[in-house]
């Protein structure tokens, strides 16, 4: 990830209040793990690699974070939220017919983990490994995509709940095992198969 110019602080004597120091120190640390975890794995990521990739003392990182896998799990939310903010105002549109929407929706989902390869990895990978406050909150995230899709389609039902969770479910996998063969350009393809197959579930 390239860092932007909000998230650097300024060379010797600034104006920032303290607040603004913690919320940059934050989100370099954040990112850090994010592409430190992508490299190296969760378990093989100690915490000196983070506090190393941010430029932070270790003491910053303790000031904020009680463990590894609290950082961890705070990237995660920040991902997590990101990767929400992104979708809303797809999931807000109620024009087209359902496989439209369900098509916008996907695009947009795989832009944004296409766009951001390291938080996506964190997400859809290393999470199995972090514990279970981690997996929980990844089962949170896609329980509403599942949400999402029954109301796109109208599927209230006990079959169609099943089918929209077997949609989910199979999307995740496909776009995991993208990221594990390092081949995300392939995403591209996944797009017409995964429409075909909400065609099938819900036509």
């Amino acid at each position: 990830m390239i860092e932007s110019a909000q998230d650097r602080l300024p060379r010797g004597r600034h104006n920032l209040s303290r607040t603004d120091v913690t919320a940059v120190q934050r989100t370099r640390m954040l990112r850090a793990m994010a592409e430190a975890v992508a490299e190296r794995g969760y378990v093989d990521t100690p915490v000196a690699a983070v506090i190393e990739r941010a430029g932070v003392s270790r003491e910053t990182f303790y000031q904020q974070f009680a463990s590894k896998q609290d950082c961890f799990v705070a990237a995660l939310e920040e991902t997590i939220g990101r990767l929400a903010a992104s979708l809303a105002p797809v999931l807000e549109r109620s024009s087209g017919t359902p496989l439209e929407r369900y098509d916008a929706l996907l695009r947009s989902y795989l832009d944004t983990v296409r766009a951001q390869p390291a938080t996506a990895h964190l997400f859809l990978i290393q999470t199995y490994a972090a514990g279970p406050a981690a997996m929980q909150r990844r089962l949170e995230l896609q329980q509403q995509f599942v949400e999402a899709i029954v109301r796109i389609f109208g599927a209230r039902s006990a079959q169609g709940r099943f089918h929209a969770e077997s949609l989910v479910a199979t999307t995740i996998s496909a776009v995991t095992a993208r990221f594990v063969t390092d081949d995300v350009a392939e995403l591209a393809t996944l797009r017409p198969k995964l429409l075909a197959l909400a065609a099938t579930l819900f036509g």
